[in-house]
């Protein structure tokens, strides 16, 4: 087995084992947004960002909550939650979205 092929398996066991839930946003101000909001939006939760350049990884452990209110004041303009599914590419869980929120949950914990 290559080495790199032992790498990409790693990374799949690794997310295969966890319990992060989460938004992947094209990259851009939306994506900052949401970066912003899902710190204020989740206190005291580690809120992991993964930049891929083309496109953001934004995670938590168990349960990740954006409310529309705190996206519109991090973008400083108004915001529809439908111009986050526009810029969702993935995600990562269970997601319960309606017209002020968006959650990203797990029921079963590993």
């Amino acid at each position: 087995m290559t080495n790199n092929l032992a790498q990409k398996l790693s990374v799949s066991e690794t997310a295969l084992n966890n319990n992060m839930v989460g938004p992947v946003i094209r990259a851009g101000d939306v994506a900052l947004a949401v970066m912003d909001a899902a710190e204020i939006d989740n206190p005291g939760k580690e809120i992991k960002v993964d930049d891929k350049v083309a496109y953001v990884r934004i995670s938590a452990e168990d349960e990740l909550i954006l409310k529309k209110e705190t996206i519109q004041e991090c973008l400083g303009r108004p915001f529809r939650m439908q111009e986050l599914e526009i810029n969702l590419s993935s995600f990562a869980g269970i997601i319960d979205m309606d017209s002020d929120r968006v959650r990203f949950y797990f029921n079963k914990h590993l």
